[in-house]
C-alpha cells in the first residue's frame, strides 16, 4: 500500500482532534486547548517524523 502525505497525516489529525474533544469532556476547555493540545500536536509531529525516518531507513536496508 502506497502512502502520501494526506494518506499519513490523516489518521493523525482524526486522532488528535478526536482526543481532544474527549478530553473537554474531563478537563475544562481552557486547559486543554491551551495546554494539552499544542502539546500533543508537537509529539505527534516528533512521532511522525521520527517513524517516517525509521521506515525510510527499514525499506533502504
Amino acid at each position: 500500500m502506497e502512502f502520501d502525505f494526506v494518506r499519513s497525516v490523516a489518521p493523525l489529525v482524526v486522532i488528535v482532534a478526536v482526543a481532544a474533544i474527549a478530553l473537554t469532556t474531563v478537563m475544562t476547555s481552557s486547559t486543554v486547548f491551551m495546554m494539552v493540545l499544542p502539546s500533543m500536536i508537537i509529539f505527534s509531529v516528533i512521532a511522525f517524523f521520527l517513524g517516517m525516518k525509521h521506515g525510510e531507513f527499514r525499506a533502504s536496508a
